[in-house]
């Protein structure tokens, strides 16, 4: 391990157990929302405008490749031509590409999606290193907040702000782990008022 990604784990470790210790956690989140954000955490995820995908079809190495969403969010394919592919999991856009391939070319095609990189997250405000980072799955807003390089001394032990996707203002949330990090989140830690 490197020094710096000591310092980042020595980070984070104080900050939970500050934030055990103080006992200051704002009220939790109740239960429907609770289960919401576990369910979107948990759920396939639909494909957005960024994501980078591998399509492969079986036998058809000319039409296998690797391809980005664009800002509309759609796709071009050689021989499929473009399709919508926003909002759609990786197995619905693998069904819908067999059926464009079935109407178009191919007899029986074998198609799969891969998700190669998702949509970043991006940290702002009181955190060492605030910046865009690339999502992993499993994050949540302590592991976000230890990827930044940790809280500054001036940041809030309690709250974080996050906006989401299709979201237009920010939202306060407990630093916990119970409140999971989305591909394509804005988190800004706010600063503390002693």
């Amino acid at each position: 391990m490197t020094f710096a990604m000591i310092r980042v784990f020595i980070c984070s470790v104080l900050f939970a157990v500050a934030l055990l210790v103080s006992g200051c956690a704002v009220g939790s989140l109740d239960k429907p929302e609770q289960q919401s954000l576990a369910a979107a955490a948990t759920a396939p995820p639909k494909l957005q405008p960024g994501d980078k995908i591998r399509i492969t079809v079986f036998g058809e190495d000319k039409l296998s490749g690797d391809y980005q969403i664009d800002q509309s969010g759609q796709i071009s394919l050689p021989l499929a031509g473009t399709l919508e592919a926003q909002d759609l999991t990786q197995t619905q856009l693998e069904q819908a590409l067999a059926k464009k391939f079935r109407s178009e070319y191919l007899k029986n095609p074998k198609v799969t999606v891969s998700v190669t990189t998702l949509r970043p997250f991006y940290m702002m405000g009181e955190v060492e290193k605030p910046g865009e980072y690339p999502y992993k799955s499993g994050l949540n807003v302590l592991t976000a907040l230890a990827i930044a390089g940790g809280p500054t001394y001036r940041a809030s032990r309690s709250t974080v702000q996050i906006q989401r996707q299709g979201e237009t203002s920010m939202r306060d949330y407990p630093i916990s782990v119970s409140v999971p990090i989305l591909p394509g989140d804005v988190i800004r830690v706010p600063q503390r008022y002693f």
